[in-house]
């Protein structure tokens, strides 16, 4: 590794954003997968095919966050081994991780074509979407394997230190689904089938590439055929990674069910939150790519035992994403109309957006704070309690609150929006305690 990899030494902010800039950069190109397929298909489709890409992608998002949550474990343990400077265990966990995830993207390829009618159905897709919902999440799901495969060499390239190759490879792959919306879409007008072709080749295009890059490139571990089994290294990460994915699974299915909830509400509702949702998912990659960069920065810190360096760099995100987080916060509050309009020319579909985005705007704040929180645990090996807290806010705040919010006579969307703070604040309180606990016990292992 060479020094800008190794986040042991050096200036902790200059490390940190150094890093983290590509792994925003990565995140902001992979949500423009599903944005720009609502872009062109609000522009050249359908009402009805925004509906249908925005429900049928909210599921996609489920699975998606899934494996990006497992791969994000052997992410951390890449990272720890590198700071432990146990560079021999990378190749077993691999070649192990290589087989699992194959095998894991199949069943899921197999579980979404077969349930993918009963998914649109659960989701309460309006009647006119639903065809068109099923038919994205077929074309998608038949294509989980190259989804799977690209978030798995993220996490091998990011685990090392670089964040610059999985933003090469997720620019490839964008630059190829706009080319390729545009083309299904906007000339050979085929709607939603068209967006989520577009999706899946693209994806495919970006992981041929990034597989080639590979077997080109010096890597600092060896990898044999042997590797390619699985192993305790496999069984390692799955342990970090399962309260992960769970958290993402347990999370994302509240987040279903606000769409749920809203679509319940009508066309307008169930396309305006659509595209409110896109905005939200931009709104959210600040907070996300700290808790990722954040993630292997804290693992090769605790892995090295430099445990204050590890608490600083979590303090360092947190004061400059929630100072970032606040002019996002006011954008969105006062201008959310005109960036609603960039993805829906429908006035009433804006508006529906806009009236949900004032609601969500805190949201831009608040949980760069709980992610950085979030980033720090998992970065020590304790996403158990980051799968707690995360289960305890959406269901014990968010989920009520929007439930409660969608049934009342004419439901303001804003109040429905505004849950999503509501529920981060908690989740803010509970890791509080948590953190507190935790360096106590760290003073008293010490101490002994």
């Amino acid at each position: 590794m060479n020094d800008k990899q190794d986040f042991t030494t050096g200036s902790i902010g200059g490390k940190l954003l150094f890093f983290m800039l590509p792994v925003f950069g990565a995140l902001v190109l992979q949500a423009m997968y599903s944005a720009v397929d609502l872009l062109i298909v609000g522009r050249f489709g359908t009402t009805a095919g925004v509906s249908g890409v925005a429900t049928g992608s909210s599921i996609m998002n489920l699975v998606t966050f899934v494996m990006s949550a497992l791969t994000s474990a052997v992410t951390i343990l890449i990272g720890r081994y590198i700071g432990e400077k146990t560079p021999a265990r990378i190749g077993k966990l691999i070649g192990a991780s290589t087989v699992f995830f194959a095998i894991f993207a199949v069943v899921i390829s197999i579980l979404l074509i077969i349930f993918a009618r009963p998914l649109a159905i659960l989701m309460q897709a309006p009647d006119e979407a639903l065809d068109l919902t099923v038919t994205y999440i077929r074309i998608c799901g038949g294509g989980y394997i190259f989804i799977a495969f690209y978030n798995f060499i993220a996490a091998i390239f990011r685990g090392l230190g670089d964040s610059n190759q999985p933003l090469v490879f997720v620019a490839i792959a964008c630059v190829s689904n706009i080319v390729l919306d545009l083309v299904l879409v906007a000339v050979f007008h085929m709607n939603t089938a068209g967006a989520a072709i577009a999706t899946v080749a693209a994806q495919a295009i970006s992981v041929i590439i990034s597989f080639f890059v590979i077997s080109k490139k010096k890597l600092p571990f060896t990898l044999t055929i042997k590797d390619f089994r699985l192993n305790d290294e496999i069984a390692r990460a799955l342990k970090l990674g399962f309260p992960m994915a769970l958290q993402e699974i347990l999370t994302n299915v509240s987040f279903l069910a606000l769409m749920a909830f809203i679509n319940r509400l009508g066309l307008d509702a169930s396309s305006g939150y659509g595209v409110a949702q896109k905005i939200q998912s931009f709104i959210m990659l600040i907070p996300s790519s700290i808790m990722q960069s954040l993630g292997i920065y804290v693992s090769q810190n605790i892995g090295a035992g430099k445990y204050e360096r590890a608490k600083k760099g979590m303090y360092f995100t947190m004061s400059c994403g929630a100072g970032i987080g606040v002019v996002i916060a006011l954008l969105t509050f006062f201008e959310g109309d005109v960036i609603s309009s960039l993805f829906s020319s429908d006035a009433a579909v804006i508006a529906r957006a806009y009236e949900f985005l004032r609601g969500f705007a805190f949201e831009a704040v608040v949980t760069c704070i709980l992610f950085s929180y979030m980033g720090y645990f998992n970065g020590n090996g304790r996403s158990l309690f980051v799968m707690i807290q995360s289960v305890l806010q959406s269901f014990l705040i968010r989920l009520p609150m929007s439930y409660y919010m969608s049934i009342l006579p004419d439901a303001s969307l804003t109040n429905i929006g505004a849950a999503a703070p509501t529920a981060t604040i908690f989740g803010i309180i509970l890791c509080t305690i948590y953190y507190i606990r935790m360096q106590k016990q760290l003073k008293l292992s010490k101490a002994i």
